[in-house]
């Protein structure tokens, strides 16, 4: 997979993953909705992990610097 994420990118998806899973494990966001979220957290925490996104792919963004 090709890096397809700037580093700001990976720092507010990390940021984000760990508010949503704080949102769901302190019970303020239950049920379905925390499951939903729980999930977008870990989506969030793998891209930004890999600095590829396959969305990003898809439609042809890149937020990282050119080589």
């Amino acid at each position: 997979m090709r890096t397809n994420m700037g580093v700001f990118d990976r720092i507010f998806r990390a940021i984000a993953a760990v508010i949503l899973g704080y949102l769901y494990w302190a019970g303020i966001v239950t049920g379905t909705w925390g499951i939903v979220l729980l999930v977008i957290g870990v989506i969030f925490l793998v891209t930004a992990a890999l600095g590829s996104c396959p969305l990003y792919t898809m439609l042809g963004i890149r937020t990282c610097a050119h080589k």
